[in-house]
């Protein structure tokens, strides 16, 4: 599948800070997408790699 803004994501980068934590894509440039967190009293955009980003499927949850 392809990541569109819109997209909810979840970070596979097992080094990554954000590993496992789902996002929702803003915008998708150069094989990047800045990925919009959200939990409680804070918000983060973060940029990622594409491979970095796995889509989350909602009929699973």
């Amino acid at each position: 599948m392809i990541i569109l803004p819109g997209t909810i994501v979840t970070v596979t980068n097992v080094n990554d800070i954000y590993y496992r934590f789902e996002g929702l894509v803003q915008r998708v440039t150069d094989g990047k997408a800045a990925v919009l967190f959200e939990g409680g009293n804070w918000d983060k955009l973060i940029t990622f790699k594409l491979s970095e980003l796995e889509i989350v499927d909602p009929k699973k949850k």
